[in-house]
């Protein structure tokens, strides 16, 4: 029943993702928000933040926690930093870029499956008919995240990743989905490192989908990242240990799930805490219950020009318990188009 239900919530946001490739349409349903930014001085370290208050804060912050001199400073020991990574660290629209890859990889198990074009869901995957998707329901996307992450040793698993990641392009952006990171948040990353904070991804992504490249692109371990998983199974096959991913969800990493992944995996609570969604805001109310000194920070997408614009009634990366939550407690809400000189590492260029 709690796999059921969980892959019920996946269902919802991997057909309205799949309705939204396939109408090609715009997501610009951003709330009409009110602004509290001021201009700063600028400083090191985030150079591709434009001169406005998130910055500065984000900044004081880390200056006053790392001064020994400080009442509220923080032990490098307990400096957690804890990172979403859909929509916080890179984009996630049309949809969750593991869902491209779960896709990807059913029409490329087809050649072995020949029986998959007359069954269902598989055959609405290879049609890309979306009715005929919705139409299977939990169970049929239960089939598909089986059949394209499960079944295999975790080596065989990172191989497939690591393939699809280095040719994989965006279907609308037309680039690799690892130039679709957010160059200000690399910089963030960095940025905490350098002042001793230990740096985690907490994600609603598959940790064995992440863990094969996000290392090389976030500068963030491989034993940093907590994502959703599959149960396994250790095998000693002919003398050669391995791994083994089993079709039974383990931990469904996303709202309460961060939280839990985080006193599972981390054993402390966050100071600081970043992601861009209400699937994030459980993992920011438990950096807020720590007693020690913390940093609430939302990325708000509201540029789609340079990227894309959505809030309160997107299918994905929904953000609106989030924001009235974050205004009310007066946590940090980056505004992306207008806190943010550029949006990928590649760009050039401002908005300004």
């Amino acid at each position: 029943m709690k796999n059921n239900r969980i892959l019920r919530i996946w269902l919802v946001a991997f057909v309205w993702s799949f309705v939204a490739v396939s109408c090609a349409s715009k997501t610009d349903d951003v709330i009409d928000k009110p602004t509290t930014s001021r201009e700063i001085e600028d400083g090191n370290g985030l150079s591709s933040w434009n001169d406005v208050a998130s910055k500065q804060a984000i900044m004081a912050f880390v200056e006053e926690v790392t001064n020994p001199e400080s009442p509220h400073f923080i032990e490098e020991k307990d400096r957690i930093a804890t990172f979403d990574n859909d929509g916080t660290l890179w984009s996630e629209q049309p949809m969750y870029f593991q869902f491209f890859f779960a896709i990807d990889r059913i029409k490329a198990m087809s050649e072995d499956h020949p029986e998959w074009k007359d069954k269902q869901p598989y055959k609405a995957v290879l049609e890309n008919d979306m009715d005929a998707l919705m139409a299977q329901g939990g169970t049929g996307l239960l089939q598909l995240v089986m059949a394209s992450h499960t079944g295999l040793t975790t080596d065989e698993f990172e191989r497939i990743v690591r393939d699809w990641i280095s040719t994989a392009k965006h279907p609308t952006k037309n680039k690799p989905y690892t130039e679709l990171v957010f160059q200000p948040m690399l910089e963030l990353v960095k940025y905490l490192q350098q002042h001793e904070f230990k740096v985690f991804i907490v994600s609603g992504g598959g940790v064995d989908f992440m863990r094969p490249w996000a290392e090389e692109v976030y500068g963030i371990p491989r034993d940093q990242i907590v994502g959703s998983s599959f149960k396994t199974e250790y095998a000693y096959n002919d003398g050669k240990p391995e791994i083994m991913i089993l079709p039974e969800i383990d931990l469904n990493d996303d709202k309460e799930g961060k939280p839990i992944g985080i006193h599972s995996y981390i054993g402390r609570k966050p100071v600081f805490a970043a992601g861009n969604s209400d699937g994030d805001l459980q993992m920011l109310r438990w950096a807020d219950a720590n007693i020690k000194k913390s940093f609430k920070l939302y990325v708000h997408h509201t540029d789609g020009e340079r990227e894309w614009a959505y809030d309160s009634t997107s299918h994905i990366g929904t953000f609106k318990a989030g924001w009235e939550e974050a205004l009310q407690k007066d946590w940090v809400i980056v505004d992306m188009k207008r806190d943010w000189k550029i949006i990928y590492p590649n760009d050039g260029g401002n908005t300004d």
